[in-house]
């Protein structure tokens, strides 16, 4: 079977499907098929996000230089709606005759649909609806996601599977500490509600206690947030990283107590499975589709106003450094059970199967 895989940047600073959709890639090649990886900015060839993998094969140049270059694919799987590209590959899917499954990477969701809300139902008039309604499927991470594609009035069919989750190695943490860490890491966008965080924060000032906010900026976000931090004099509690990578990255989770995510909408958030892989209990809203917190009980999963991340942060604070731990342990391990990419990539490796049978 030969593949091709489209994505709008593998970009690190791009957010989740930068890291979540190379990956799918390689671990689709690992199954046997000939996976063509690209998007319009040329970043497969050059992001470090792109692993090295036989069968995974990074394309640059148009969408039609990618292609021809590649030969034709049997099924073409698009990451997102909205951008140009999109609506290049679903009209060049429909010329060709390739089956063309689409995920909606929570671009159907609430908050992002009245986000340049005019904007958006335009372009849902001129080409964005009959993109989306021709599509042979739709993919959403979770059933919530899939709902709210059909409150819009798209039949699909769909297919529900969640993101993959790179297993870390095993990590070091610090048993004697000066201070606790509540971490947020991922992009420092107004979508993830840090503002409630940090007012959230203020009210309670933990003692003992520090917050680190590390992730690329995004229109200018982090000046915004740094102005909050200043204005509530918590210079010294709070810190504002830009992005990190690998070890860096690795060393601010083996640091962390606590992981708080305080969004007001994911289709899935990565972030959210990346710190339990690594052992973190997480604090996270009802915007993100993560209630195993609850019923695996190795997380807090509130409302998204500042209220609720306040009382949530004041219980996981509160608690003994034995008993996060002890929730952190079973957080890695519902990772490994259910977001193994192998698991993944066979469950799409299936879905492409019917759309070519």
């Amino acid at each position: 079977m030969k593949l091709f895989l489209a994505g709008p940047s593998f970009d690190p600073g791009f957010g989740g499907p930068a890291y979540s959709v190379p990956r799918l890639g390689s671990a689709l090649a690992g199954r046997g098929i000939s996976v063509a990886l690209w998007a319009p900015d040329g970043s497969a060839a050059t992001s470090p996000t792109v692993p090295s993998a036989p069968g995974l094969v990074p394309m640059t140049g148009t969408l039609d230089e990618a292609i021809a270059r590649f030969g034709m694919p049997d099924v073409i799987h698009d990451n997102g709606i909205w951008m140009p590209h999109d609506h290049r590959i679903a009209r060049l899917a429909r010329t060709r005759g390739i089956p063309r499954l689409v995920s909606l990477r929570g671009m159907l969701q609430p908050w992002a649909i009245n986000h340049r809300r005019w904007k958006k139902k335009l372009a849902w008039a001129l080409y964005q609806g009959r993109d989306i309604r021709t599509a042979d499927m739709l993919h959403a991470t979770v059933e919530g996601e899939a709902e709210s594609a059909r409150a819009l009035g798209l039949e699909g069919p769909f297919c529900v599977i969640p993101n993959g989750v790179d297993l870390p190695r095993p990590i070091a943490r610090a048993e004697a500490k000066p201070r606790r860490t509540a971490l947020f890491l991922s992009r420092v966008h107004a979508q993830k509600g840090l503002p409630m965080l940090l007012d959230a924060w203020a009210a309670l000032r933990p003692e003992g206690w520090e917050l680190i906010i590390a992730g690329p900026d995004d229109t200018g976000h982090s000046a915004e947030l740094a102005h909050q931090i200043a204005r509530l004099k918590l210079d010294g509690e709070i810190e504002l990283r830009s992005a990190v990578y690998d070890e860096e990255k690795a060393a601010l989770f083996a640091r962390a107590d606590i992981f708080v995510l305080p969004t007001y909408s994911e289709n899935f958030g990565i972030a959210i499975a990346e710190a339990l892989a690594y052992g973190v209990p997480v604090l996270t809203t009802r915007g993100a589709p993560w209630e195993l917190l609850v019923t695996r009980d190795c997380g807090w999963w509130v409302d998204p106003t500042e209220e609720a991340i306040l009382a949530g942060l004041r219980t996981a604070i509160g608690l003994p450094d034995g008993v996060r731990q002890d929730m952190g342990k079973r957080g890695a391990a519902t990772v490994a059970e259910r977001f193994e990419w192998g698991g993944i990539a066979m469950q799409f490796h299936q879905q492409y199967l019917t759309l070519t049978a």
